[in-house]
């Protein structure tokens, strides 16, 4: 049985207590309680893409290769979780980062003003790395394919160029950034922060 970890090695339970599980493989994904698991002395970390299977919807990073490969990252990697979100779409935007280096967190809620939910996605992810170190791994986790896309998958920008130039602008500026996607309102307790600090931001723009 393979469990979902974080990126400490920790099961990566959500604010329900469930984890992510799958029985073999390429499998359906199960939701099980984290206290109903123990440990196994044997254990080894894979990808996401090699849980996913053939064909798998692993994210990919900015250099095309698989997000998160196996093997432990870095100890001093900054892990990053952005959320935007849009009342009306267009309508009042804000946006929500997380940022977690080691024991210190640093949060960033933020009105936009009036625009679409794809500007506030790609806006947080830029408030996200602007205030990174270009020196450290950064991982940067978000629940949106199309934000995700267009920085790590050389994703044609039909709409939004400017800042999706600044955006990949940015993210060029790393030593080592990996993607990560994220299911959205599904229980990752950072994610879910996130999209709470981008609402709180829209509440008190209007």
């Amino acid at each position: 049985m393979w469990v979902k970890i974080n990126p400490r090695g920790e099961p990566a339970a959500g604010p329900d207590g469930r984890v992510e599980i799958r029985y073999k493989q390429g499998g359906k994904i199960y939701r099980a309680g984290s206290r109903n698991l123990e440990v196994d002395p044997k254990a080894e970390a894979i990808s996401d893409g090699d849980a996913s299977g053939p064909g798998g919807d692993a994210p990919a990073a900015a250099n095309g290769e698989p997000a998160v490969p196996s093997g432990a990252l870095p100890k001093d990697a900054l892990i990053v979780y952005t959320d935007g979100a849009c009342t009306g779409n267009p309508g009042p935007m804000g946006v929500g980062v997380v940022i977690l280096d080691g024991k210190e967190r640093k949060e960033v809620s933020e009105f936009l003003g009036h625009g679409t939910n794809n500007i506030a996605e790609l806006t947080a992810i830029v408030r996200a790395l602007e205030l990174c170190p270009r020196d450290r791994t950064v991982v940067v986790h978000s629940d949106s394919s199309y934000a995700l896309g267009l920085l790590g998958k050389a994703w044609k920008a039909k709409a939004n160029q400017e800042l999706v130039a600044k955006m990949r602008a940015l993210g060029k500026e790393f030593r080592d950034l990996r993607l990560v996607k994220v299911a959205g309102h599904a229980g990752v307790s950072e994610n879910e922060r996130c999209d709470e600090l981008a609402r709180m931001a829209v509440v008190r723009g209007k």
